[in-house]
């Protein structure tokens, strides 16, 4: 069996959901000049990083020397809409920090992906593992090879897993046939821009992270904006608004993650507000100790309640 086949077949068998390959090659100009405009509006809000880095971000091989392909990988954490309260007192937190935190999940599976190549193929081939941790446009890449389209919410959307897709790659020397590109376009429906509570999302597929719920109660360290913490409700940690309200999502074929390696943590779907404010650093520890909220931090997601729920 050709090496290209052998490491899908290799991705899959370790966990992933999707696999598919791409040349290290930089990205298309559509993709290059989207990211300098999005930029250049301001639209990465306090972002300092984002504007960090360009070259790398549009281009995989300047990550490695001697790149030739890359191995795109996804991993879906899908949760069944039907286990959720739609109490607003209850705290709303985005799917994937449901399960245990991806980064280290995901990157111990590429590095058995990659032993495998090596093994198998037995030359000194190198490598770099990427699982959201380096300047690159992982939604770019994954498109290019095959594992799906971007939508208008700026999601990489396929059409059997919808868009609860965590993404990883493996820069590699090795040279690999490389996959075609789903020629999908999104559906011209703009319900993800009309379900937005924020109006992030802009109808040309840009996204105002600025207004966006998810870089507000993640990513932002100051105080959330009047404005936004008015609309965000109980969202206390992400938002998954423009997911649920696609019609690519709600008719997914696989409606729950299949990988059952992956730890879901149910208990923390239908917390209180006012547990969670009532939460000290022990119990914050016991809940979400190996979650992506431990990275924000207890005293953040408090702060973030509190400006929501009296804005």
């Amino acid at each position: 069996m050709e090496i290209t086949s052998l490491i899908k077949d290799k991705a899959l068998a370790v966990g992933f959901d999707l696999v598919g390959i791409t040349t290290a090659e930089p990205l298309d100009d559509l993709h290059v000049e989207h990211l300098r405009s999005w930029l250049d509006s301001g639209y990465a809000a306090d972002m300092g990083y984002m504007h960090r880095n360009f070259e790398k971000r549009i281009n995989p091989g300047a990550l490695l020397d001697g790149a030739k392909s890359v191995i795109c990988v996804a991993l879906n954490y899908a949760v069944d809409d039907g286990e959720f309260d739609d109490n607003p007192e209850i705290a709303r937190i985005a799917k994937f920090a449901l399960y245990e935190d991806y980064h280290g999940f995901m990157k111990d599976r590429l590095r058995k992906l990659a032993a495998f190549i090596v093994e198998t193929t037995g030359n000194d081939a190198r490598f770099k593992i990427c699982v959201d941790s380096v300047p690159l446009l992982e939604r770019a890449l994954a498109q290019r090879a095959g594992l799906g389209f971007i939508g208008t919410n700026r999601m990489l959307i396929n059409p059997d897993f919808g868009l609860h897709l965590l993404l990883g790659e493996i820069i590699t020397t090795i040279e690999l046939t490389a996959d075609k590109p789903i020629d999908k376009p999104c559906a011209e429906c703009d319900k993800c821009v009309w379900a937005c509570p924020t109006r992030a999302i802009k109808s040309v597929g840009t996204i105002d992270a600025g207004r966006c719920i998810s870089y507000q109660t993640i990513e932002n360290k100051g105080e959330i904006p009047d404005e936004i913490a008015r609309l965000a409700g109980n969202n206390v940690f992400g938002c998954d608004k423009c997911i649920e309200i696609c019609p690519y999502q709600k008719f997914a074929k696989e409606k729950t993650a299949k990988n059952k390696d992956f730890k879901f943590h149910p208990e923390r779907q239908n917390l209180k507000l006012k547990e969670i404010l009532e939460m000290d650093e022990d119990r914050f520890e016991e809940l979400f100790g190996d979650s992506s909220l431990k990275r924000t931090g207890l005293e953040k997601i408090k702060a973030t309640i509190r400006k929501c729920t009296t804005s």
